[in-house]
């Protein structure tokens, strides 16, 4: 057995001794173009003599020159095969013509001449044989001598040139059609801007400075080349621009092409979805030989793909993309868990997803999946269009033109190597994941960048700028507040808040915006016009004591968060809401905030157990669901019970602890239910004592539920500011808090109270009146920032739509557009369980 050969040693190649048997085709091709050939000449001396008899003709051609000509060469094509055959057989006889004759002729021409000058002598002689042969056969057709018959060549081709032109010119119309569809087809997408048509600079651009200061890298690049290539390095050509919509990448791209002075090229997202299969990579190839050239003749381009998933969906993001889910999920939590905090209203809704979704549901998910990764055959545009697309991005670059390319290659001249295309290619999208692995390796997206919602200092700027550009009475205080109250703000939002603002002014024949149109404009953007019904008496007062259960016990317990707004008008998904905003921006969620969010769940439960005489509503339901949810992941994942190991590990690991079974225990086995049961138990027991630390706080605050109670019923929409006023007793923007601590207008409210408990145990008709002792017109004329005055019929209640990128892994997920608020998720109350 032949062992292992030593490392620096190839492969044992063994001789052959005898010659590689010729297939059949090879051994006859040539006797055949013989026989063809001699044929061919009887049949021409036949046609020129009809009364010839074949023999004749055959007879005459063999006697003829030609005729020898082609049996001589038909003869040395049979010795020459006669050649093969031995040395196919004789091993002897084939290593003397092998080593002796063409070895020796081998090693002097390797001496004369290199294997390239060998190769083109050889192909001239092939080429010469060729032309004996047509030049025999023509001298022999023509009746003169071969190379008479050659200068006759053009003489016959120009008397067949009409028939060749019509045959051409057919084919050029046949195929011109469809090379015209094609190129009709293959318009359209691209937009070439040129320097002087792009105005944006970067001082444009606001709120996203840490992602400019690293794009500002690569115009250094794109404008020096040489400061990186000459130390041995690469110009980095690609960037990827990632974050949710309207925070500005694609004007950040706009503003690379104008600070740089070089054309810009918009690239539609639908340039490359086209009926044909082939459309698109005739659209790719087109695009870059533009790009090529601007490049040259500018000194550099700049390419922008916008919304770079429809065409890059060929796989799945490997450079960490974010991982929050996605899509319209509908959930019920009261007031569409707007007093809960980011972190907490993620899990509900992951939570949410993962108990609804079906084995069938799961299936149909995957195939939806495969579907979405290949049915358009690797591309949004196409099969073969985001191939073409990373052929383009970081293939080879052939040398221009047809003299270098051809020309120089046929004179044994090298070409000239093809120049360094300054080509930046900049990317944007707001759905990372879909994009192939293949489109974001280094050496084609170099660069990746999360364009992510401003910070509060973002913003900031971001109001500043637009409010720039009109006339307004705002402060710098003001500005501020405002920033603070709507966080995740986008530019585009701003932008089109400020507008609102703007128009809100003009229609109240005013050219100045003041605080008042900017708080309108936000409730009317973040939320919408309010339905336009009325609630019966009963329920309008329980309404109201829901929500004011909620927003007292967010009031003394939730420290971290502040109350943006209260309401108890009907939206399109909402009987009411309490939505909650972060002072500043926050990152890290602690084990007292989810136990804030827990006891504002249960506020409600809580209260209208206390407030109706032990009864409750279906409303609550979804308040019992997020509870649950979170208390589940306190005590089982986030390690803030009473265990320290995660139930979530240990469930997809299977070790026997809720949705696994461990080593030795069987699913008939009681293990796993007593641990399915102890988590459950411990998780009753934590709501349960926070559904008294709850009752607690709202029976030491029962005058104060009422009196906001009170507040809502009176002025249906109350902001964070009024709320505090009415709690707190002081004068606030909209409400005289003062009032509700009249201890005589409190008792009043009281009453009330008891006849809508009576009204709504009787199913009858409230009897007493609402108390009107409140002043509802606004208590300050000019509000400050720490006051901010709303619209003054205070009918505009508005939402706040909740990021999915947000840091701490929140998103809104309240269903359908428009999109759910960021603090505050619609919920839908039903009073009638059946």
């Amino acid at each position: 057995m032949e062992g292992l050969r030593p490392p620096d040693e190839g492969p044992v190649v063994r001789e052959r001794v005898t010659r590689k048997r010729l297939a059949f085709w090879d051994r006859v091709k040539f006797l055949l173009l013989f026989t063809l050939a001699f044929f061919a000449l009887v049949w021409t001396d036949m046609a020129d003599n009809p009364l010839l008899p074949f023999r004749d003709a055959l007879y005459e051609r063999v006697r003829s020159g030609t005729g020898i000509t082609i049996m001589v060469l038909a003869g040395i094509e049979v010795l020459r095969q006669l050649h093969y055959v031995i040395s196919e057989h004789a091993s002897w006889y084939h290593r003397m013509w092998t080593h002796g004759v063409f070895g020796g002729v081998e090693r002097v021409t390797r001496r004369l001449f290199s294997d390239w000058t060998r190769f083109r002598l050889v192909r001239v002689f092939k080429w010469l044989l060729f032309i004996a042969v047509v030049a025999l056969v023509l001298g022999s057709v023509l009746d003169t001598s071969p190379a008479m018959a050659l200068f006759q060549v053009p003489a016959l081709l120009w008397s067949a040139a009409p028939m060749f032109l019509q045959v051409i010119f057919i084919l050029f119309i046949a195929v011109g059609q469809f090379a015209a569809i094609f190129w009709f087809l293959s318009r359209g997408g691209v937009e070439v801007y040129y320097p002087d048509d792009v105005k944006t600079r970067f001082t444009d651009v606001w709120g996203q400075d840490h992602v400019l200061e690293r794009v500002k890298e690569n115009i250094v690049y794109l404008e020096r080349p040489e400061a990186i290539e000459g130390q041995g390095g690469y110009v980095p050509g690609g960037i990827l621009l990632w974050g949710p919509p309207g925070t500005g990448k694609t004007l950040m791209a706009e503003a690379v092409a104008g600070e740089t002075g070089r054309p810009y090229v918009f690239v539609d997202p639908g340039a490359f979805i086209n009926m044909f299969f082939g459309v698109g990579v005739l659209k790719v190839k087109s695009l870059f030989r533009k790009l090529r050239k601007l490049a040259l003749r500018y000194g550099g381009v700049i390419v922008f793909f916008d919304e770079a998933d429809s065409l890059g969906n060929r796989g799945a993001l490997a450079q960490g993309g974010p991982g929050f889910p996605r899509g319209g999920f509908s959930h019920t939590g009261c007031n569409g868990f707007s007093y809960l905090s980011d972190d907490t209203r993620w899990s509900v809704l992951r939570s949410g997803l993962a108990s609804s979704a079906s084995s069938e549901g799961e299936q149909q998910i995957r195939k939806n999946r495969i579907m979405y990764g290949g049915g358009m055959g690797g591309g949004g545009g196409g099969m073969g269009t985001l191939e073409a697309l990373l052929t383009e991005l970081s293939g080879l670059k052939k040398p221009r033109g047809f003299v270098n390319r051809h020309v120089r290659r046929a004179l044994g001249m090298r070409p000239k190597p093809p120049p360094k295309y300054r080509i930046l290619v900049m990317m944007a999208t707001n759905l990372p994941e879909a994009l192939d692995e293949a489109l974001l390796r280094p050496g084609r997206i170099d660069r990746i960048y999360k364009v992510g919602y401003p910070s509060k200092a973002g913003r900031v700027r971001t109001y500043e700028g637009y409010l720039q550009k009109v006339k307004h009475e705002l402060t710098a205080e003001q500005i501020d507040k405002l920033a603070t109250i709507t966080p995740y703000a986008t530019g585009a939002t701003i932008k089109d808040m400020v507008n609102e603002a703007l128009i809100t002014a003009i229609r109240d024949d005013r050219d100045t915006i003041g605080w008042r149109d900017i708080i309108k404009a936000k409730q009317l953007k973040e939320l919408g016009p309010a339905e336009n019904v009325e609630y019966i008496e009963r329920e309008r007062h329980a309404v109201a004591v829901h929500e004011a259960c909620h927003a007292v016990v967010a009031y003394r317990t939730r420290h971290h968060m502040e109350i943006d707004i209260a309401t108890i008008e009907k939206g399109s998904g909402y009987l009411g809401m309490v939505a909650s905003i972060p002072p500043e921006d926050q990152f890290t969620t602690w084990r007292s905030h989810y136990e804030s969010d827990i006891l504002v769940s249960l506020a409600s439960l809580a209260g209208e157990r206390m407030f109706f005489d032990s009864d409750n509503s279906s409303g609550v339901s979804g308040d019992l669901e997020s509870a649950t949810a979170v208390a589940t992941n306190m005590e089982g994942v986030w390690g803030m019970g009473s265990t320290v190991s995660s139930y979530a590990a240990s469930s997809r690991l299977g070790i026997g602890t809720p949705g696994g079974f461990g080593k030795g225990v069987t699913k008939g086995d009681n293990n796993d239910l007593s641990a399915r049961r102890a988590l459950a138990d411990r998780i009753e027991d934590n709501l349960s004592e926070m559904l008294e630390r709850a009752t607690t706080i709202l029976k030491e605050n029962r005058r104060e539920v009422l009196a906001l109670a009170h507040a809502l019923e009176t002025h249906k929409t109350l902001t964070g500011e009024d709320v505090i006023a009415v709690l707190e007793g002081r004068p606030g923007p909209l409400i005289d808090g003062t009032v509700y601590a009249d201890d005589q207008f409190l008792t009043e409210v009281e009453s009330y109270h008891r006849a809508a408990l009576v009204a709504h145990q009787g199913h009858s008709r409230l009897a007493a009146s609402l108390p009107t002792r409140i002043h509802p017109e606004p208590v300050l004329a000019d509000a400050t920032p720490d006051t901010p005055a709303p619209a003054p019929t205070g009918h505009e209640i508005w939402r706040r739509p909740d990021p999915p990128g947000h840091p701490n892994g929140n998103g809104n997920g309240a269903g359908p557009a428009p999109a759910p608020p960021p603090g505050e998720i619609p919920h839908q109350r039903d009073p009638d369980p059946n």
